[in-house]
């Protein structure tokens, strides 16, 4: 266990602080806008917007509560949200949200993702409209090109279409901008039998990890894919399941090389080659070094586990201040077999960076370096 100090949110000006003071509170406002709620739900979000920002901690009132008292609930119930670790006050902020808008209840509203039109806004955005047809012109380059710029797709995230054009302008610069960069191990490591993905976000970000894997499907670099999504909705964007298949069909639905993409994507989920899972444990509040049995079995069955994006690293690593050249593979050590991180900056978290790096960083833009989403790192434990 590391004694690095947990990330808190009670400093006034700090990232998680401002997730707390203002960043929940305008989601709750767009959620809100966002479908004609009843009543009860507009109620419940009114009350969540006050409690998140002026209240403290309470129970759910349902049969999760013995799941979060387990996750810590009985530990931080009664105090300020400010006050408990970042990250489980961030979980139980989108549970208490779902509670709220019934999502878990009885009623009409059972099911339906408060976060979806946000989803679909992003799926189908004309900047997606832009970049799939990059894939056409990626198609021209030897495989290992492809796959590079597809992993670099990934890791971007939203911005994928600068990894697909590989002579595109700026190119060069967006790869000066990762911090720590394993790539050549991560490429060392395949092939594989089966390799697993933990996806971070839907919509446009989601499009890139599935032709990643169809990349390494296709091309004979993994027989089988795994992708683990969210069991409910999270954080605004995370994907879940019905977010996989809409990014597929987004991908059919299109023209040329994506179209095909799609296509051996639909084929290969039907046909087992890849295999979509959602485990409790993807929402629960705590890094994936308490992760429980019957998941540790599931990674320990696959070559290679591969996690995208911020919150999945902070849960990889655990979400806390290491001090940033803490060596990666030193806070992996747990984690049962060859583990990567493909992840933009997005909160304070990071480690595995080499002295000069760091200080450059820092002499450069203070610690806003690990906020901004500027920079980049992909990391690997073989």
């Amino acid at each position: 266990m590391s004694d690095a100090p947990v990330i808190l949110a009670d400093e006034p000006g700090s990232f998680p602080h401002g997730v707390l003071a203002a960043r929940h509170p305008a989601l709750v406002r767009a959620v809100r806008d966002a479908f004609p709620y009843g009543p009860e739900q507009r109620h419940a979000l009114d009350a969540l917007l006050i409690s998140a920002t002026e209240g403290v901690i309470e129970p759910l009132g349902t049969e999760d509560d013995e799941r979060w008292a387990a996750w810590g609930a009985h530990e931080y119930l009664g105090r300020s949200w400010f006050e408990v670790p970042f990250l489980w006050s961030e979980s139980y902020f989108y549970r208490h949200l779902l509670e709220a808008v019934g999502y878990f209840g009885p009623g009409a509203w059972r099911g339906i993702d408060p976060f979806r039109p946000f989803k679909l806004a992003e799926l189908d955005s004309p900047e997606a409209d832009e970049e799939l047809p990059a894939l056409d012109r990626l198609t021209e380059q030897p495989a290992e090109e492809q796959a590079r710029a597809l992993l670099h797709g990934s890791l971007w995230g939203n911005r994928a279409d600068l990894g697909f054009r590989l002579s595109a302008p700026g190119a060069a610069a967006k790869v000066s901008q990762l911090v720590a960069d394993d790539g050549e191990v991560l490429w060392s490591l395949l092939p594989v039998d089966t390799v697993c993905l933990v996806a971070d976000n839907a919509g446009r970000e989601l499009i890139p990890d599935l032709l990643l894997l169809d990349h390494l499907l296709h091309h004979g670099q993994a027989r089988r894919a795994v992708l683990h999504v969210k069991v409910y909705p999270y954080y605004i964007s995370d994907a879940m399941t019905a977010d996989v298949v809409d990014a597929v069909r987004r991908l059919t639905g299109a023209k040329g090389a994506a179209a095909g993409a799609g296509e051996r994507l639909w084929a290969a989920m039907s046909d087992g080659r890849l295999t979509v899972r959602a485990h409790p444990f993807s929402c629960a509040p705590l890094p994936y070094a308490d992760m429980p049995e019957d998941l540790r079995t599931e990674f320990t069955a696959v070559d290679l586990t591969i996690f995208k994006g911020d919150l999945n690293y902070r849960r990889l690593v655990g979400d806390r201040l290491h001090p940033p050249t803490t060596p990666f593979a030193e806070v992996t050590a747990y984690f049962p077999g060859p583990v990567a991180a493909l992840r933009t900056l997005k909160s304070d978290v990071v480690v595995g960076l080499d002295a000069d790096t760091e200080a450059a960083l820092v002499a450069a833009e203070g610690q806003r370096w690990r906020t901004s989403g500027a920079h980049a790192l992909v990391q690997v434990r073989p």
